[in-house]
């Protein structure tokens, strides 16, 4: 059953959304009732993503197609399940959403393999530094650090990354070891060097980017991102320890 929103990825990486109205199935309820509850709460947390901070209840009908009743309906519900919060009249993404979020790994201890070799990397260049995996026809951005290209192109977690740009055709070139350069093609000021992070089995399961603004040297840039891609890979190979569990605080 087609969802009650999708995203399509500009020219600059960012998602614009195409709603369409859930289908709540036959009166009286069943199965497809059901479905359709839930696609409108996926399509109301979708709309509050893409909104980038809060939005109110007529914004939010106006996004997805359906009744102001229904998504008042259903932000309260959401809100009792700590997936939305409430700030007065408006709504946002909110905590227990985020909790069960930070669970996702597109492959196992990827991000956490990721973390401190992106870190430097941003250190070293000054670059906005993204890790993207494939989803569906997309690159999807799962870590990244902001760094000077931060005014022109804002990179979070969750951003979409069309498959021509350099994160994608890295993704899709896993014969590579050499970096994919943009010089601006994708964005007027913006340059980049994309890499495939691999597995020790050599399975491309990432890409990363690391991006400039126009007029650095991207010679140097991509000797950079080589060294970070090595340090992910390593680090993958090594394996990723289990989180040790924090002792718990006494009950005063």
């Amino acid at each position: 059953m087609d969802t009650g929103t999708g995203s399509v990825s500009g020219r600059d990486g960012s998602d614009r959304t195409t709603t369409r109205r859930p289908d709540t199935g036959p009166a009286g309820g069943g199965p497809a009732r059901g479905r359709g509850v839930l696609e409108g709460a996926f399509a109301l947390l979708d709309a509050l993503r893409l909104s980038g901070d809060e939005a109110g209840v007529t914004q939010l009908a106006h996004t997805c197609g359906v009744p102001k009743a229904s998504v008042h309906r259903l932000l309260d519900q959401l809100v009792e399940l700590g997936a939305v919060e409430r700030k007065g009249t408006r709504y946002r993404i909110g905590p227990q959403l985020y909790r069960l979020g930070q669970t996702w790994d597109p492959h196992p201890g990827l991000r956490a393999a990721a973390r401190v070799p992106i870190q430097r990397l941003r250190l070293g260049t000054g670059a906005s530094v993204v890790v993207t995996v494939l989803s569906e026809d997309t690159a999807l951005a799962v870590a990244s650090v902001p760094g000077d290209v931060e005014p022109l192109m804002p990179l979070r977690d969750g951003i979409a990354f069309r498959l021509d740009t350099a994160a994608g055709k890295a993704l899709r070139s896993p014969a590579s070891s050499t970096p994919v350069l943009d010089r601006e093609a994708v964005m007027e000021g913006v340059c980049c060097a994309a890499l495939p992070v691999r597995t020790p089995d050599g399975r491309t399961v990432a890409a990363l980017t690391a991006l400039v603004p126009a007029g650095r040297p991207l010679d140097a840039l991509a000797r950079h991102v080589v060294e970070a891609g090595a340090a992910i890979s390593r680090a993958l190979a090594r394996g990723v320890p289990r989180r040790a569990h924090a002792p718990s605080a006494p009950v005063l």
